[in-house]
């Protein structure tokens, strides 16, 4: 079999049924577990900041107060919030690559660098003082699993045709989102089994927890899926128009993921030592990022660039950004929040190891369904109209049970009501996410519609540091349900949004 792959015309029904099909289905068999293995990578400091709560990590410092573990419970937050910031800023770069390194070669070793932040998290864990600053350094790493997304995603969106782009991108993020359920559902397992370390004891407790295997499961299937990945994926002439040099392919690979690293360290340096604003901090980690891939890329690597940067002249990129992140946003953020959240919530009386994969869960498995939908009713904005109204009802619903939870003298009888409206929300974005797959290859060309994908997925990735950041905040102020209610108008802007340009009777593109 051919790493290579020159000829590769699957819009043609005779090149698609008696070679395409084979070669695109064997390509998603291993893209799907890659990317799985990556968002549970990624996301995996959610759920550990809990268990490190109960642990009485100190971040490297010396509490004696209630305010001392009340600041330490707001560091805390922000580990998942900067792994968020990585893996955002990552996406950017990780949306170009597949045009200058080939999807074989990129996926290889983006799935290989996840080995960093899985036995790096693994050995730090081991200390309850290990200093905040170690811990930023390895959520960073974490980010080279949410960078993964943009260039999986642009790569499957070579290998199959137009008519089964939504179901095809469906099944590779949504069974690849499954990543952050997945990790939700094993932590808990292997914090109790000991595979791998001696654990360590509970504070006033005899119960051993083996903390330490929660990042280092996750490395022998890393290198099983990078070994697969090598051997058994193609790289498309068609995505990769200077295909055949291996050296360079990954050279320019390795670089402009190094442009990546450096615009996210940058941005969390101003987050956690200058604390600056997010809300600065965001979009200063957006230009450098853009501008050292502009300016600093070697003359052949420019001219690729310069031409996939046609996007940014599109007015449409900027309005499915928009709209992508509130359905991916969402989800991966409230993915990240939602453990945390119970836990502060529900003043640690609802397990929240027991319920928190059920949303992401929820949210992975209902997404290739917005692709089908979207297909089979023929328009991919009729599908996100619905599901943006369930999510604007569902975000209004939690504000409510939050406050009443807050009010209540037992607030675990507002549990249920919450649970569930936070269903709703993956639901809600879960869907949305699967129908915007759909709209974006009929909105854009196709040498336009990867790079959109990859640029829309790291600006959406931005909520796992937006949602985690805000709700830290919000806590500690003592009043979580704004952070809902800012979300709740956002979404209610793409409403309007989605309906003026895409699903009106007389909209200018019709998806």
């Amino acid at each position: 079999m051919a790493i290579n792959i020159k000829d590769y015309d699957v819009e043609n029904e005779e090149y698609w049924r008696t070679k395409g099909k084979s070669i695109a289905y064997r390509n998603l068999v291993i893209s799907i577990p890659a990317l799985l293995l990556a968002f549970s990578v990624w996301l995996m400091w959610g759920m550990l900041i809990v268990q490190m709560k109960k642990m009485g990590f100190t971040l490297g410092m010396n509490p004696q107060t209630p305010e001392d573990w009340k600041n330490i419970n707001a560091m805390l937050w922000t580990l998942p919030a900067i792994a968020g910031l990585s893996g955002a800023t990552l996406r950017i770069p990780n949306g170009f690559l597949i045009a200058v390194g080939g999807g074989r070669n990129v996926i290889f070793l983006t799935t290989l660098l996840l080995l960093i932040p899985s036995v790096g998290t693994g050995w730090a864990l081991g200390n309850k003082d290990v200093s905040y600053g170690v811990l930023a350094v390895l959520a960073a790493t974490s980010g080279f699993g949410g960078g993964n997304f943009s260039s999986s995603m642009s790569n499957i969106s070579y290998f199959f045709p137009k008519r089964m782009q939504g179901t095809a991108l469906g099944l590779n993020a949504g069974l690849g989102n499954l990543g952050v359920s997945v990790m939700q559902f094993v932590i808990p397992i292997v914090l109790s089994t000991g595979a791998f370390s001696a654990g360590m004891q509970i504070p006033g407790s005899d119960k051993v927890v083996y903390l330490q295997d929660a990042a280092w499961i996750w490395a022998p299937f890393l290198a099983v899926l990078s070994i697969a990945a090598f051997f058994g994926m193609n790289n498309l002439k068609s995505a990769t128009p200077d295909l055949g040099n291996y050296a360079a392919e990954f050279g320019k690979t390795i670089l402009l993921l190094i442009f990546g690293v450096i615009g996210a360290g940058i941005a969390g340096y101003m987050l956690i030592a200058l604390k600056i604003n997010m809300w600065i901090v965001l979009p200063t980690a957006v230009v450098i990022t853009l501008l050292l891939m502009k300016f600093l890329s070697p003359k052949e690597l420019k001219s690729n660039l310069d031409a996939q940067f046609a996007i940014f002249k599109n007015k449409h990129t900027w309005i499915m950004t928009i709209i992508y992140t509130m359905t991916f946003g969402s989800f991966i953020g409230f993915a990240a929040s939602f453990p945390k959240l119970i836990q502060d919530v529900f003043g640690g009386q609802i397990n929240a190891f027991q319920y928190a994969f059920l949303g992401p869960l929820l949210g992975a498995l209902i997404r290739p369904l917005g692709g089908w939908l979207a297909d089979k009713v023929g328009s991919g904005s009729k599908v996100t109209t619905w599901s943006t109204i369930l999510q604007i009802v569902s975000a209004f619903a939690i504000a409510y049970y939050v406050i009443k939870a807050r009010e209540a003298e037992d607030p675990t009888v507002y549990w249920w009501p919450f649970f569930w409206a936070f269903m709703a929300q993956f639901a809600g974005t879960g869907i949305g996410n699967g129908s915007t797959f759909r709209s974006i290859p009929y909105i854009f060309s196709k040498t336009l519609a990867g790079p959109v994908l990859g640029w829309t997925a790291a600006i959406a990735a931005y909520g796992a540091f937006i949602m985690p950041k805000l709700f830290g905040q919000q806590i500690k102020a003592g009043h979580a349900e704004y952070a809902v209610y800012g979300f709740a108008a956002y979404y209610i802007v793409c409403l309007i949004l989605n309906w003026w340009y895409y699903d009106r009777k007389n909209s200018e593109v019709k998806c």
